[in-house]
């Protein structure tokens, strides 16, 4: 049994990311899904999608779910999974540190892994002066 990763963002960036981090690593040690929210989207009418996205996700132990901004609508909809039932936490501003900081500890508890990728997003954040 494993946690699970569902990547809720606005479209073609969940996509990206994933493409991106499968190249990178070839062999994701976690399920990773995604689901692209449309910029029209309604979060109330997408929910059974989402929550079919979040099952698939879902290794046993829980999912994790990574948005890409906080109050916008794939953040909004990752709040209505959040009470499905399925155990979930969410994290947002998802950026490609944050995903692969997350997946480079596939053996910690859902609990853990929020921390992990906020970490992972802010130590991805470095200015580089010229």
């Amino acid at each position: 049994m494993a946690v699970g990763i569902l990547l809720v963002t606005h479209q073609g960036i969940g996509t990206a990311l994933l493409a991106v981090t499968t190249a990178l690593l070839r062999n994701l040690p976690l399920k990773v899904e995604v689901f692209e929210v449309p910029f029209e989207g309604d979060p109330d009418a997408l929910l059974p999608q989402a929550s079919a996205a979040l099952r698939r996700a879902d290794g046993g132990d829980g999912v994790l779910v990574l948005t890409d901004l906080y109050g916008a609508t794939p953040s909004n909809l990752a709040a209505k999974l959040a009470r499905l039932g399925t155990p979930v936490r969410r994290v947002s501003a998802l950026n490609l540190p944050m995903l692969l900081r997350v997946l480079n500890y596939p053996e910690l508890p859902l609990d853990e892994l929020p921390a992990v990728a906020a970490a992972g997003a802010r130590n991805g954040v470095v200015h580089n002066d010229a």
